[in-house]
């Protein structure tokens, strides 16, 4: 392997983010759809020519995406294989979940950069798409019991073939969607973005030349093993387990374990799901890919030093049973992934406690509550509004964990309210901290939100939820305890409902007027809560995080009816728990 200096190194490798970086920015500005353009889901990055392993990732992408991105690739350079007719200015599509993908909504596009004839390395992009057919618009479909009523699902296929769009492709996908324009819109925005990251790269090689490039990235790669080897080193040696369950499958109203057994052994760490349910009837599954992926973010969570490339996983083995519902294939549901990576990175969070509680911190609230409402403009024109929504961060060994957050899966942000009032006939309501609703702690979990959403189209909305923690709330660590529950409420002719699966809703209608409401968790507690700073009680009450009511329930604090600190008060109270 070619030698570089370390000031080289840092400049390639910068050059080399920064061109993800730039196909991230591409994206973000040109897309149609806000959960891409406002939200930021979606990501790019590097791979390499022969087995997909992922380069370099950009710094605003879904991580989640990234190291799902590397199944992703694999799968078109084993097409390309079968078919052996690769030529410049090729670019595939595909969102086959089975086969390096998540759902049927992350659409991937992937195109080879070609010097001399042969592939020196991959580039991807990967976008939620904001409706690709099926039952359900917006397609997170809770009741979903195979495959064919999430989607339209598509293999590798050609787009472009040699520099030249294949419009019936195009056509196809324009007539599977109930939002052809949207589509449009983000298809474009993602080959733009694979267009300037070819010509960012071909730059950064005739400036450096390509060995130098392929030298920087091995190393880059190694540096990355090393440093993960390093960290699991530096850890007890043992078997650590942690078990979490799902509320539901959204078809039977039974609890899904997912379960790990974390063994550290030496400088090796290897990931045991074998416990875990077996594949389910709805849409909670999902196939290995996607497992491995959800472990590379949680993994990247826990050793933060660590560069995000394929070296990281180099000492991970993996054991995931296609006995489980984490290895499934074609034709289970896959649509509500995103609820079950958050549980399978849950439980790693759980069993890495046991094996360093001075570096655990609490659940983060753990669910992305994928909500849909769905109508029909007075110009006859359909609508879809999907939204994925925050909740609270665990408390950790320094601080309380952040409120109204994003779940560790992504670096996606929240679509601000304002843009979702402009595309939709909606309008919030309600869109504030939740009180009590992080988990007590010496540092407390993080506030989950509340929003509260009025139809306001004459024909009112279509309303589908799939979501989680309505039964079993994140978890704290070291003694802290857990967040509130995930609730949601929708208005009828006759008050209030909740649903009968508490976080599953298809099939419900509200008229004009109507609302649906959104109570999301918090993030878990770190540490005992009753040695928390009495000083700081006080604040949150002041603040409206904490009602005086728990604050003597469960940090044993004591106010004076003007909310000052009754400190005498609050000894006793602490002395005789």
């Amino acid at each position: 392997m070619k030698s570089l200096d370390p000031v080289t190194l840092a400049v390639l490798n910068g050059r080399l983010v920064q061109i993800a970086d730039e196909m991230d920015a591409t994206l973000y500005r040109s897309a149609f759809n806000p959960i891409i353009a406002e939200a930021h889901d979606a990501c790019h990055g590097l791979y390499h020519a022969e087995t997909g392993a992922t380069l370099v990732q950009g710094t605003s992408g879904l991580p989640i995406f990234v190291g799902a991105m590397a199944f992703a690739v694999k799968a078109v350079i084993d097409k390309v294989k079968r078919d052996g007719d690769l030529v410049a200015g090729d670019t595939y599509l595909f969102n086959d979940p089975y086969d390096g993908g998540t759902h049927l909504n992350d659409v991937r596009l992937v195109r080879p950069l070609m010097r001399g004839g042969k592939v020196f390395a991959w580039l991807a992009s990967v976008g939620h798409w904001l409706d690709v057919g099926g039952n359900v618009p917006g397609n997170f479909n809770a009741k979903a019991t195979e495959s064919f009523q999430e989607g339209f699902r598509i293999p590798p296929v050609k787009l472009i073939r040699g520099g030249v769009l294949q419009q019936d492709i195009v056509d196809i996908l324009a007539a599977n969607t109930r939002v052809p324009q949207s589509n449009w819109g983000d298809l474009n925005g993602q080959l733009n973005a694979l267009d300037l990251g070819e010509r960012r790269l071909r730059a950064l090689l005739d400036d450096y030349g390509d060995d130098t490039i392929s030298a920087a990235l091995a190393i880059l790669s190694a540096r990355a093993e090393a440093l993960m080897r390093a960290n699991i080193a530096a850890l007890p040696d043992g078997t650590y387990s942690y078990d979490d369950f799902l509320d539901n499958d959204g078809v039977t109203d039974k609890p899904l374990r997912i379960a790990l057994d974390l063994t550290i052994a030496g400088d090796r760490m290897t990931l045991d799901f074998s416990r875990s349910a077996p594949p389910c009837d709805g849409p909670l599954n999902i196939a290995r890919s996607t497992t491995v992926a959800c472990c590379y973010v949680a993994l990247k969570h826990l050793f933060v030093d660590v560069p995000a490339n394929a070296g990281c996983l180099a000492p991970i083995e993996f054991v995931i049973p296609d006995s489980t519902l984490l290895a499934v294939s074609a034709p289970r549901p896959v649509g509500g992934y995103t609820e079950t990576i958050l549980r399978v990175i849950d439980v790693i969070f759980g069993a890495f406690a046991k094996a360093a509680p001075e570096r655990a911190q609490g659940s983060p609230f753990a669910t992305i509550n994928a909500l849909s409402l769905a109508g029909w403009r007075e110009h006859g024109r359909r609508w879809v509004m999907f939204c994925f929504f925050g909740g609270g961060l665990g408390g950790n060994p320094e601080s309380d964990g952040l409120n109204h957050s994003n779940n560790p899966i992504s670096t996606a942000t929240i679509p601000p309210v304002e843009i979702l009032e402009a595309l939709y006939p909606v309008m919030f309501t309600q869109w504030a901290l939740r009180p009590d609703s992080g988990g007590p702690g010496r540092h407390r979990g993080g506030l989950g939100a509340v929003y509260e959403i009025e139809a306001l189209a004459d024909g009112g909305a279509e309303v589908f939820l799939l979501g989680e923690r309505g039964k079993y709330p994140p978890f704290g660590v070291n003694g802290g305890k857990a967040a509130a529950l995930n609730r949601f409420v929708y208005e009828t002719d006759s008050g209030e409902a909740t649903p009968p699966l508490t976080t599953k809703v298809t099939d419900i209608k509200i008229r004009r007027g109507q609302k649906v409401r959104l109570e999301t968790p918090g993030g878990g507690g770190f540490g005992d809560p009753a040695t928390r700073d009495p000083a700081r009680v006080e604040r949150d009450v002041r603040f409206g995080y904490v009602s005086r009511e728990a604050a003597r329930r469960d940090y044993h604090v004591v106010l004076r009816d003007d909310g000052s600190l009754d400190a005498d008060a609050t000894a006793k109270a602490r002395a005789a728990i």
